[in-house]
């Protein structure tokens, strides 16, 4: 398949997919290795695309006029045993963890998408940090980190804020 043709039918699956399309899967279903499948996105991404990578996969990000979404970046502090408990929190309460950014002292702000909008999400996403022995971006920063939360709502939002504060987890 040409690559501007397979660039396009990744951009279709994209905008058809509601979850995570992992650049494995891509590249099966276009016959081809995953490092043409990073590099198709790469070049989709130097287009203007609004391609996102996830730990799960890839994503289309498509805000619509019809779905207004609300963001707010909340600052947490916790241990490595309490990841499963915050993100819990955030979801229960109906919201979306976009991302996990911290300051490090000598590289500066590091960030790492993450779309994690469901219990199910959650435990995905454990199951790959374990799988991979990855330490968590929170142990560079003695477990002070950011997360950014979308909702549909603004309420939402402060029912995260309050579900996270009386786990203690809030860091003001």
């Amino acid at each position: 398949m040409e690559g501007e043709l397979r660039r396009e039918k990744i951009i279709e699956i994209l905008r058809k997919e509601t979850t995570p399309v992992s650049g494995t899967d891509l590249a099966k279903r276009m016959g081809v290795s995953r490092q043409v499948i990073v590099q198709d996105i790469a070049l989709l991404r130097a287009s203007y695309q609004n391609i996102i990578s996830t730990n799960r996969g890839y994503l289309l990000y498509v805000e619509t006029a019809r779905q207004k979404r609300y963001s707010k970046v909340v600052k947490v502090r916790h241990r490595k045993e309490d990841i499963v408990k915050e993100l819990d929190c955030i979801v229960d309460a109906g919201g979306k963890v976009l991302n996990v950014i911290v300051e490090h002292e000598i590289y500066g702000k590091i960030s790492g998408d993450l779309v994690i909008g469901s219990r199910a999400d959650v435990r995905k996403f454990i199951h790959r940090v374990e799988a991979y022995g990855t330490k968590p971006l929170t142990e560079l920063t003695e477990g002070v980190h950011f997360h950014t939360i979308e909702a549909e709502q603004e309420e939402t939002l402060d029912a995260v804020e309050r579900a996270l504060a009386e786990a203690g987890f809030l860091f003001t």
